[in-house]
Formats: structure tokens, sequence, C-alpha cells
């Protein structure tokens, strides 16, 4: 149990605790925190499923993973549980944005949950994103023009799947198809599904259930890794790109 000694100070530190309040709302002994925190001694199981019912966490998390770089927002619900969500943060506790490459993206369905394949990849900060957990993820294919093949969709993480606002364009992750990038509707009161949309008309659109949805990332910005031709910058050919996406030239106006 390596991380145990750390994890125990650093959820403390999150609640703000002092050792003799954590211990109050533990019903420990001083000394036991002082004790665990200071590696002098190990929790035995049943202090480990009282630690556990406390902050919601599984024991597993709380043994396995180094949760020093976690904060509370680095937690989300999944049943009567909170799950370690990995993030990273700079020294000057900043939000760094992970990049999935594109030759891992197969993988991250599997990784997107382990805090040590996320530690792995490449980061980035970009100062002028809105507050949120944001990563980067890379686009391949033709189905969302003009947003090109090998592109990054830079998108934050949306904590509940009710909030989709319709229209709005996501990377989802399901258990079925990894990661895609679409313009997503709310049908869950319907069909208990989002319907996943291509802004290339070539491709249908299509459900996917509720419980197929493991993450949901909100578009905040694009990063275009190629330059655009010469023919793509025509104004004909930017109207007509609208056309093709039935998107009215008057709302963008406003």
């Amino acid at each position: 149990m390596k991380h145990i000694q750390s994890n125990i100070k650093h959820l403390r530190s999150l609640k703000k605790f002092s050792q003799e309040r954590f211990a109050e709302e533990l019903k420990w002994t001083r000394s036991m925190v002082g004790s665990y925190e200071e590696g002098r001694s190990e929790p035995p199981i049943d202090r480990l499923i009282e630690l556990s019912s406390y902050f919601d966490i599984p024991i597993d998390i709380l043994v396995k993973n180094d949760l020093r770089g976690a904060k509370d927002t680095s937690f989300i619900e999944v049943g009567n549980k909170r799950v370690l969500f990995p993030i990273t943060v700079n020294e000057a506790n900043e939000d760094l944005i992970e990049i999935i490459p594109a030759k891992a993206s197969a993988g991250y369905l599997q990784g997107y949950a382990d805090p040590e394949y996320i530690e792995q990849l490449q980061k980035i900060k970009l100062p002028f994103l809105p507050t949120g957990t944001h990563r980067a993820f890379p686009i391949s294919g033709d189905s969302m023009l003009p947003v090109k093949d090998g592109s990054f969709i830079v998108a934050k993480f949306v904590d509940n799947v009710n909030d989709v606002k319709n229209g709005r364009t996501y990377v989802v992750l399901t258990k079925s198809d990894g990661l895609v990038y679409k313009r997503v509707y709310n049908k869950i009161e319907e069909k208990n599904s989002l319907e996943l949309h291509s802004d290339n008309k070539m491709y249908q659109p299509f459900d996917v259930k509720i419980e197929d949805v493991i993450e949901l990332w909100e578009f905040t910005c694009c990063i275009n890794t190629q330059e655009y031709d010469a023919d793509e910058l025509k104004l004909s050919s930017i109207m007509n790109m609208f056309q093709e996406l039935k998107i009215e030239l008057e709302s963008i106006k406003k």
C-alpha cells in the first residue's frame, strides 16, 4: 500500500482539516492519523473501509493510485461511489491539457480512467480556455468538415449527460465505438439516447444509448494541423459549405 500514506494526508488537506479534526470525523485518534500519514504504520482493512466510506472513494483507488495531483473535481460520481477522474496539474496548480495522440486514440477506451495512462500523455497549457477540465482529441476522416482530418478538438469535460446542448458538437466516448466527434441532440426523454449527427451530410445520424456513453466532452476550440487550400478559402466554397450544412447565414451575423 505504497500510496496510502500520502493519500490520507492529501485527502485530509482537500477537506482543510487538521489531524485532530480529521480524527474526530473518522472517530480515530490523532496519533493514529499521524502514524498513517508518516508511514509508521498502515491502516488495517477496517480503517480502509471507514476511509473509503467517508470519502466515497473505492478502496482500490485509495491504495493503488497516487492522489496528490487530484482535486475534489478529479472525481466523478458512478453509482454511489466517486471514481478517480485523472487530470494533471502543473506546479502552479493549473490544469494541463492532455493530448490524446491519433495512434493511441483506440486505446483511450481502455485507458481513460487509468491515471498511469493519462500521466504518460503529452500535455500543453492553453491559458485562454474557460474554467474546466479539458483534453485534446484527434479527428480522423471527413465526417465533420470543415474540421480536417488530423486536426485536434480541445473539449471540456461534461459532468452530466443531461446537460447536453442540442446542436452543439461533442467528443463522445462510447463502449461500442470508442471516440467519436459529432453534433449531438438530447433524446433522453424520448428514446433514452443521444442522437449523433455528422456535419458532412453523406453520413447518416445514429443513436447512442445513454448506458453506452462513458464520457462526454463539449467543443471548446479546434487546432488545425493542416493549412487550408486556396480553393477552400474562396467565398463561393464557404457559401456552398454553409448551404450544405443547412446553416442560416443570418444567425451567423448575430
